[in-house]
């Protein structure tokens, strides 16, 4: 058998490709590192643009989204009702799904500019409810984000089963923002979008 003749250019790359599927289904991490980069393009920025100067969004209903509760590092309840008088940045995740894998850096950044300031609540749901898993994820990837559960049933307006999920809500609790799939939350844009609500 000559294996010169069956080594071609054209088979080295359909090997390749084939590879590159293999392990893009194989392996979330891998997913959502190549997902990383493709955030680095700008062509996944969260478009705050939509939110018309935050605005709340309808749908939204004020009842039900003050009843909306998670459970804390702690384990204690927080609901999104006491929340009032603060910016609130929530995002659905879960440590298997590549998207929410490769917006994690972007998120850190975000935290880490508005954290210390203390007028942003994060609350980073993991929709698994398996607290030891999300914060094993989160150390080994040096991440300081606090993980939250589902302390009750999430609306569909909230979550409608697409992960990751994002909403902001604006300091009298009002939903003004929302985001379905992978977004790059280091942005200007969206930082002066959060500013801006902040300033309210």
């Amino acid at each position: 058998m000559n294996i010169k003749k069956h080594f071609t250019v054209s088979n080295a790359i359909s090997a390749l490709m084939v590879l590159f599927i293999l392990a893009m289904v194989a392996f979330p991490s891998f997913k959502g590192t190549v997902m990383q980069q493709l955030l680095k393009t700008g062509l996944f920025s969260p478009d705050v643009s939509g939110s018309d100067g935050g605005k709340p969004l309808t749908g939204f209903l004020p009842a039900e989204t003050a009843s909306i509760q998670f459970k804390d590092p702690q384990g204690r309840i927080v609901s999104l009702g006491d929340q009032r008088g603060k910016v609130v940045f929530l995002n659905f995740w879960a440590t298997w799904c590549p998207p929410c894998i490769a917006e994690m850096p972007s998120i850190q950044q975000f935290y880490d500019r508005f954290n210390d300031d203390g007028q942003v609540v994060f609350l980073l749901v993991d929709v698994d409810n398996q607290r030891a898993k999300a914060d094993k994820f989160m150390h080994k990837h040096d991440f300081t984000l606090p993980v939250y559960t589902p302390a009750g049933p999430i609306p569909d307006t909230y979550m409608g089963g697409s992960i990751p999920t994002t909403l902001v809500l604006n300091k009298y609790g009002q939903v003004v923002f929302k985001h379905e799939g992978m977004g790059d939350y280091s942005n200007a844009e969206f930082h002066t979008f959060i500013t801006q609500l902040i300033n309210e």
